[in-house]
């Protein structure tokens, strides 16, 4: 679900109480161990954690105007999603996360090519979360996209 929030804050004030808590610990966790470069914004009518224009000025491959995205964080209907293209675009971060997970976790990730999805709040792994959030510094991310995806559409 997209939200109109224009700010992180406005969307988390837009939550029903009973996702507050968990989206502000998420929020918490990975602007604590967000590598310097990243930028809190509102994203795709979610939290979004992006590499500024003032840092990568190309923007995102399929719209310039936006940021390049790293991560973001979004109440959905039926669970709470933390989208991490990492995941998404580095099989050691994918291996990393997958091999730590059910020592914090005692159920299977339900995720999707970046998406992690939790139903129960009580069954988000903050910590591994903020760790994940650590993994990859903004000159490692640009590098790895332009490797798989900026130049891409040009090529066909």
């Amino acid at each position: 679900m997209q939200s109109n929030a224009t700010t992180p804050q406005e969307y988390v004030d837009s939550l029903p109480d009973d996702r507050k808590s968990a989206i502000n610990e998420l929020r918490k966790v990975i602007l604590e161990n967000l590598p310097s470069g990243f930028t809190e914004v509102m994203s795709y009518g979610m939290i979004g954690y992006v590499i500024p224009h003032s840092i990568y000025p190309d923007g995102y491959h399929c719209n310039p105007s936006l940021p390049l995205p790293f991560m973001n964080v979004a109440s959905q209907k039926n669970f709470i999603a933390v989208y991490h293209m990492g995941i998404y675009a580095n099989e050691d971060i994918m291996k990393w996360f997958t091999g730590e997970y059910p020592k914090h976790v005692k159920t299977k990730p339900d995720m999707g090519k970046s998406c992690l999805r939790f139903k129960k709040s009580n069954e988000i792994p903050f910590k591994l979360i903020g760790e994940l959030a650590s993994k990859m510094s903004p000159k490692d991310w640009i590098s790895l996209y332009e490797s798989l995806y900026k130049n891409k559409r040009r090529d066909i």
